[in-house]
């Protein structure tokens, strides 16, 4: 692989996150792959890493129809937390949150993993019995997470407004400790470096525009705008193209595409300690490694494949977080922009085999998917590798929507972050 140089490095860090990856090693296509992973954002690159290090299977390309890391994982809020409210959530989420916590050293690539802790608010009766039903839940579960009083919660986090006459008062708050933020796009990166040393392809601008299927039904390879490029396995990991890939194969998925949108302040001097979150105005916060406030909102009521997203929504976000923390009143924006998700009737990922031979599927994380990262991709790898599910990852099947055997985190994943 190609070496930097230290200023080269620097000219990249001063011109923006968004040059680096676009001058990444083109790796050229060979004619034909063990396995074809479409998708480098983490878990695509992510489960190519883990295909050659844990199984052994190095002949494996990566294909991604822009940069490495510019699709939704370069567009997310990087919060991680485990405190889902179902089994097969709490195992699968608290499995990716044990990998972020040894990543970087994994990798030996600062992924700047931060557990500084997500809080979520309770403003009226029923936030206080949802909450305190995760909590009991969790910890049923072996996930870490308590009930804080609204002073515990101030203390936690001073910013925060507990006047009982504020216009949403907070009760109190759910605490997961163990929780955080990494730094988005640089989990491409680490993923990318290492599964590149490993001898993985990586091969960027090359958008997938349908899978080939044999005589026999199984996946033969995938024609790309570099030419058809075979395959005996095919894993589709692309968030906001899946379907659309997967229809070319002949499946078609349950699956809506939003937008979520987000933004962030000037940069300020360190503020925000924390995560908070608050599911009844849908909203979120935290503070970047560079100073930025982070706040984020709830996905669009319509379908879109826009990245920007409604001004209405994104109003709303930023009033409610003014109410909830009045010293904000006058920050001002530096940027906004939106992500696509794709959603599920149950809004849990569908993770696993489908009925055409050779192929797997990654998809459906709606808000999720960003804090599911190194689990969803060290399970898909499995699956790929054996062709079997991993048992975290066997109850989100395509199937289960056919035997009705739903995983509905729709309400219990609080702001659906």
């Amino acid at each position: 692989m190609t070496r930097f140089s230290a200023l080269s490095l620097l000219k990249n860090a001063l011109s923006g996150h968004k040059n680096w990856p676009e001058q990444w090693p083109e790796a050229q296509p060979k004619k034909s792959y063990d396995v074809i992973i479409i998708g480098a954002g983490g878990h695509g690159l992510g489960a190519a890493y883990y295909l050659a290090k844990e199984h052994g299977i190095t002949n494996v390309a990566v294909i991604e129809k822009g940069w490495l890391g510019g699709g939704n994982t370069g567009r997310n809020t990087t919060i991680i937390r485990s405190n889902y409210l179902y089994d097969e959530s709490a195992r699968l989420y608290d499995h990716a949150v044990d990998l972020w916590d040894g990543l970087s050293q994994e990798l030996n690539y600062n992924v700047m993993f931060s557990q500084r802790g997500v809080m979520m608010l309770a403003h009226n009766v029923h936030d206080v019995q949802s909450s305190q039903r995760h909590i009991h839940s969790n910890r049923l579960n072996g996930v870490d997470n308590q009930w804080l009083t609204p002073e515990e919660a101030k203390e936690f986090c001073p910013p925060l407004n507990i006047s009982p006459n504020a216009r949403y008062p907070v009760l109190g708050a759910a605490l997961q400790k163990r929780a955080g933020t990494a730094r988005h796009d640089a989990v491409a990166w680490g993923y990318a470096r290492a599964a590149s040393k490993l001898g993985v392809d990586i091969i960027q601008n090359c958008p997938v525009t349908s899978i080939r299927r044999g005589a026999n039904g199984a996946v033969e390879g995938v024609e790309t705008a570099k030419g058809f490029i075979g395959a005996k396995k095919i894993a589709v990991s692309a968030a906001g193209n899946t379907s659309v890939v997967m229809e070319s194969a002949g499946v078609r998925l349950p699956l809506e595409s939003y937008p979520l949108q987000a933004l962030v302040s000037e940069p300020v001097k360190p503020v925000f300690p924390c995560v908070v979150m608050s599911n009844t105005v849908h909203a979120y916060i935290s503070q970047s490694d560079k100073g930025e406030l982070v706040i984020g909102s709830g996905t669009d009521q319509y379908t879109s494949y826009s990245q920007r997203g409604g001004l209405p929504l994104i109003e709303h976000t930023v009033a409610a977080i003014c109410e909830i923390f009045p010293m904000f009143n006058r920050m001002r924006m530096l940027r906004k922009w939106g992500g696509i998700v794709d959603v599920t009737p149950d809004r849990s990922a569908i993770l696993g085999k489908t009925p055409v031979p050779g192929l797997y599927v990654n998809c459906g994380w709606g808000t999720g998917g960003f804090k599911a990262t190194p689990g969803a991709a060290h399970v898909l790898a499995w699956t790929v590798a054996k062709d079997e599910p991993h048992p975290i990852n066997a109850p989100f099947t395509l199937e289960r929507f056919r035997t009705g055997r739903l995983i509905d985190e729709a309400a219990a994943a609080a702001v659906a972050h």
